[in-house]
Parts: structure tokens; sequence; C-alpha cells
């Protein structure tokens, strides 16, 4: 399909939605309008940090974020008028890296009118946005609550989280319990898929894939797939097309933090980066994690993951029948180096 259809679902395969289109259309607006109150506030975080450092209170240097439960008590303790650096750094969390002491250091600076001014105009706007994200959630909460029509019989028991760590900026409301309601299969299980990623991903293609035959359309359409320009039988071009699709941005972003992950999916993306690059890298990995999407709300399959080890097990398998395929062809025979001369 065009590029100019990535944001919509066809219209041809409306009617045979389990889900109507106008809820999906629902859920994407309030996921959208979240995505820019979540830009917004981000705005004021980084002018809260800017006032800071005219300040020279270098409260960024010691913790890892600083809207989190240290840095926003020092900075409302700060806006309230307190300056006494001992006083500030007591506020630490108990979960900080950094000891009172180093806190301390970092909290000796100047408390010049203007940029106090500053630092509470964006703490109160920053505050602003949290609420509007909060309310935000509520809307979505309904929306996807809404889509619950699956549930044909007895549900299955939601499978363990496979990590408990909770993503910054995520909605406010249990989303994997909420979408594993919808769809009757939990996204998270496919890594680099999170609760809010995989709830992106179902408002911007919908919970009904029908409208794509097969993986392969779904990835073709998603512009994830190889863009082969043949003329007269031979291969001109296998460049992937441009795409403004957001859905497909959001997997190339999941590709990207897998890299590093000790999975078959994180292994099969450092193979290929070595060979070809991480660009293409990162285009065929979110092409698999799509599939993989794709399988899961299509058919309700549910990805385990072999590992990296068993990932790159098997490819040395597939290398070596190829080798010995090649080498029967020529007229030869492999044969396996003795472990003695190995190790030598």
């Amino acid at each position: 399909m065009r590029a100019g259809y990535d944001n919509c679902i066809p219209m041809a395969f409306c009617a045979a939605a389990s889900v109507p289109l106008t809820q999906i259309a629902t859920l994407r607006a309030y996921m959208r309008q979240r995505e820019r109150l979540v830009e917004y506030a981000a705005a004021h975080i980084q002018h809260m940090q800017k006032a800071l450092m005219e300040m020279n209170l270098q409260l960024h240097h010691v913790v890892s974020d600083i809207t989190g439960a240290t840095g926003m008590r020092i900075i409302r303790a700060i806006v309230a008028g307190e300056r006494d650096p001992e006083v500030l750094a007591a506020f630490r969390d108990i979960r900080c890296h950094s000891s009172i002491e180093v806190i301390k250091a970092a909290l000796v600076g100047n408390d010049r009118a203007e940029h106090i001014f500053a630092l509470t105009q964006s703490l109160d706007l920053y505050d602003f946005y949290q609420t509007k994200i909060e309310d935000c959630d509520r809307k979505l909460e309904a929306a996807v609550a809404a889509l619950t029509v699956r549930a044909d019989g007895d549900v299955p028991a939601l499978p363990k989280a496979r990590t408990k760590r909770k993503q910054v900026n995520a909605p406010s409301f249990d989303v994997r319990a909420a979408l594993f309601g919808v769809l009757g299969t939990d996204l998270t299980q496919i890594h680099g898929l999170g609760p809010a990623l995989a709830l992106k991903l179902v408002a911007e293609c919908g919970t009904d894939l029908r409208a794509w035959k097969s993986a392969k359309h779904f990835t073709s359409w998603l512009c994830l797939a190889p863009g082969n320009k043949i003329s007269g039988g031979k291969l001109l071009s296998s460049r992937t097309r441009r795409s403004s699709s957001r859905a497909a941005a959001l997997l190339r972003l999941a590709a990207t933090t897998i890299g590093r992950s000790d999975t078959a999916l994180g292994a099969f993306y450092r193979r290929l980066s070595s060979r070809i690059g991480k660009q293409k890298a990162v285009t065929a990995t979110a092409r698999k994690i799509a599939v993989l999407f794709y399988n899961a709300i299509r058919f309700g399959m549910s990805y385990h993951d072999p590992g990296a080890a068993a990932y790159e097990e098997r490819h040395r398998t597939r290398v070596v029948a190829n080798l010995q395929r090649r080498a029967k062809i020529l007229g030869f025979e492999l044969a396996p180096i003795p472990a003695t001369e190995a190790v030598s």
C-alpha cells in the first residue's frame, strides 16, 4: 500500500473488523494527545534544569532524573523557600545512589530571585501537565475497556510479567492487564514491547489485523520489507521505502533497545549489525518484531524467547549445513577438526 495510508486501516476491511473502527480511532486520538502532553511536560523539565544550573545547583549530576522522588522533593523545597544544602540533602530518597554528602556538595549555589521565579513557574507548568496527563489516562483506560469484546468463554490467566521495572511516562493504569483482556494474548512477552509501546502499536494498527492477509503484507504496509524494484526481470534496488508511519517508528525504537539484550532477537540484531551495519539491522529486527506482533494479534500466538545462545547455535548449524552442501556440489567433503588440533 502507498505511504499515504501509513496511519490508517484500509477501509475495504472495516466491515470484517470485530472492533468498530471508531473505537480504535478514539483510542488513537487519546494516545496521541497523551504523547503531546508528555512532550510539553518534558520541555518544562528542561526549563527546571536550566534554572537550577543558573543557580549553580548541580542536581542533575547527583540524581539520574530530577523528576524522581529525590529531585522533586528538593525542587519543591527550594521553591518553598529552603536554601540550606544540608536540609535539602536530607530529602534524599533511600533508593538514590548518591550519598547525602555528595548531594549536599552539589546544592551549594546562589538564590537569585529571577532564577527562583523561573524555577517556580516551570514547576507549576510541569505539575499542570502532569494533571492533564492523569486526565488523559482516565480517558485511555475507558477507551481500552470499551475494546474488550473478544472474551468468548473463559479467559486464560495473565502470564507472569517478563520484567517488573516500571517504564518512565507509562500510563497510570495497568496497561498490560487491560490489553490482555482485549487481545487474549500478552504482547509484552515479545522482547522490546513494553506495556506503553504495545498500547501505542494497538492504537496505531488496531486490534483486528485481517486487513492484511499475511505478515508479509503487514510488514510491507509498514515499509519494513525490502522494496524490490525489478525491470526486465533484473533486480535494480531492494531498499526499503521511506515511511512516516508512527507504528514503524515505534518498532524501530523497540529494535534499537533490544540490540543490547541477551535474547534471540538481540543476537539477531548484533549479527546483522556487524555484517550490514546498524541502520539495516534496526530495520530487519523491527520487521521481525512486527511479524511477532502480527501473529500474536491475528492468531493469538504466544512468544517464548529461546535465548541468544540457542539462536547462535541454530545459526551455526545452518551455516555448517550450507557449507557441507556447497562442498558436496564441488566434490569435497567437510570434516571437523579434531579436538586436540583445535585447542593447539
